[in-house]
């Protein structure tokens, strides 16, 4: 070996041993870090994994989030729409209201609805959303052809629909063909009275899935249709009976009225008549009465004992008729308006103490008090004091007729708004209460051992009341056998 040889040599083994030195020091050192470098590595991989976790739930996340606004806003169009129909009463505005814009916001575009024809058998369209004529001549044949089917999931409440294992009653391809849509949801309507129908929703959009929970929607909005049907139904059927009931109470009423004239015609006849009778009967009793008078006096001779009863008999009765014939004619005339009331401020304690006075021998005779009971702030009224006087001496004159002897008769007031009620009570016999309602007609006498021995027109109740309707108040009774009655009537007040 050369010098030259051994420079090199030695120069190279100088050169190569640091790089020798470096090496082992870097293996070393890779050895040192190894641990460190597959715990980073570990820790990326974990990252990673995490990062997968994390997009995967922000994807699932973000579906979640799409599926619940996509349910809020169907829940908002549901709202709005069920407010809609719930706003009418008629059967087309119900389905008039079904629009576009709320299948949109449920996220489908097409729609129809159908209702069970019984007279006709077959499926009626009552709406369509989405389709051409002649699709939805295609559908409405289609589905009349299949009615057993669509009937049969009416009446058992099923829904049809693309959600796999949810249609088992006709093909979901077939329906898809018919309907021209992907995805779809028949859901039944089912008003009460077998009122039957159907309602199809459906789009033709490959991204819009139709799940559980738009089945669910469109089985609310079938049964608020339902609802809204039943109620214009029954609003119809309750307004027909109103018509019908208002066209009968017409005819009633035109018949009632009709009658009422009829009734007055009569009753102006039967007064006129009464009128004309007692002013005819006048003429014979007074000549009657004017004899008999003549005949009593002796002045045409003495007259037997019996032949002088006879002719007191016949001036007794011929009183007691032109008193009767009196009543008739102020009846008459009173019913006819040809009396007039004369109005003035009376004071009822006045006037009935001057009744007291005019019967107080009759009272005394019969054994009977008569206690007045008129109030001050009841004492005055507008009256016609004649009249008024009148109605007090036929009420105490009945209620003396009928009350034993130790008897009482009182005579009471009260104001009641703008009225006074007067009330004559006496302790007699009563009057049965299917009598209480007819004693204020002519000649209505109640049927009882007093009044067959009592004598009497008939009239005076009758002429009391019509002087008491004269004065724009009213008279009423309350009675019980064996417990007295009591006569009321009302008078205006004196302001």
């Amino acid at each position: 070996m050369s010098y030259l040889d051994k420079i090199l040599l030695l120069i190279y083994v100088l050169t190569t041993l640091p790089l020798a030195i470096l090496l082992i020091y870097k293996v070393y050192r890779l050895n040192q870090l190894q641990p460190k470098f597959n715990s980073v590595k570990k820790s990326l991989d974990d990252m990673d994994e995490q990062a997968k976790l994390i997009v995967r739930t922000d994807m699932e996340l973000n579906k979640i989030q799409e599926a619940l606004d996509k349910k809020i806003t169907g829940l908002y169009a549901l709202q709005r729409l069920s407010r809609i129909i719930s706003m009418t009463l008629e059967e087309d505005q119900i389905f008039k209201r079904i629009q576009a814009e709320y299948l949109e916001d449920l996220g489908l575009e097409k729609g129809c609805g159908f209702l069970w024809d019984e007279r006709n058998k077959q499926f009626a369209l009552r709406f369509s959303i989405g389709y051409r004529d002649d699709e939805i001549m295609a559908i409405k044949s289609f589905v009349n052809n299949s009615q057993e089917k669509f009937l049969d999931f009416i009446i058992n409440d099923k829904t049809l629909s693309s959600v796999p294992g949810a249609n088992d009653l006709i093909s979901a391809q077939q329906l898809n063909t018919v309907f021209k849509v992907i995805s779809f949801i028949i859901s039944p309507l089912l008003p009460q009275q077998n009122n039957r129908g159907l309602i199809f929703v459906g789009t033709e959009n490959p991204e819009t899935v139709i799940t559980e929970g738009d089945e669910e929607l469109i089985k609310i909005l079938a049964t608020q249709l339902g609802q809204a049907l039943e109620n214009a139904r029954l609003f119809e059927k309750t307004w027909r009976a109103q018509q019908e009931l208002e066209k009968k109470v017409t005819e009633r009423t035109h018949e009632l009225t009709l009658a009422l004239e009829e009734v007055k015609k009569i009753s102006a006849r039967k007064t006129n008549f009464v009128s004309s009778v007692s002013h005819e009967l006048r003429t014979p009793l007074t000549s009657i009465k004017g004899y008999a008078a003549i005949l009593l006096t002796g002045k045409l001779g003495e007259l037997p004992k019996d032949v002088r009863e006879r002719l007191e008999k016949i001036n007794r009765h011929s009183d007691e008729l032109v008193h009767m014939v009196n009543e008739l004619l102020d009846i008459s005339r009173i019913e006819s308006g040809k009396v007039t009331m004369r109005t003035e401020i009376c004071n009822l304690k006045e006037i009935v103490d001057k009744v007291e006075d005019l019967l107080s021998g009759q009272l005394k005779e019969r054994k009977l008090s008569l206690t007045t009971g008129i109030t001050q702030d009841a004492n005055l009224v507008l009256a016609d004091r004649t009249q008024i006087e009148r109605v007090f001496i036929n009420l105490i004159s009945n209620a003396m007729r009928f009350t034993p002897a130790q008897g009482k008769i009182t005579v009471t007031s009260r104001k009641v708004d703008k009225m006074i009620e007067v009330g004559v009570r006496d302790t007699g016999c009563g009057i049965p209460e299917e009598a209480q309602e007819a004693i204020f007609e002519e000649f209505f006498r109640v049927d009882n051992a007093i009044n067959q021995e009592v004598r009497g027109t008939g009239l005076g109740l009758t002429l009391v009341k019509h002087i008491v309707e004269a004065h724009n108040g009213k008279i009423w009774v309350k009675s019980k056998i064996g417990s007295g009655s009591t006569f009321s009537f009302t008078l205006p007040a004196a302001e």
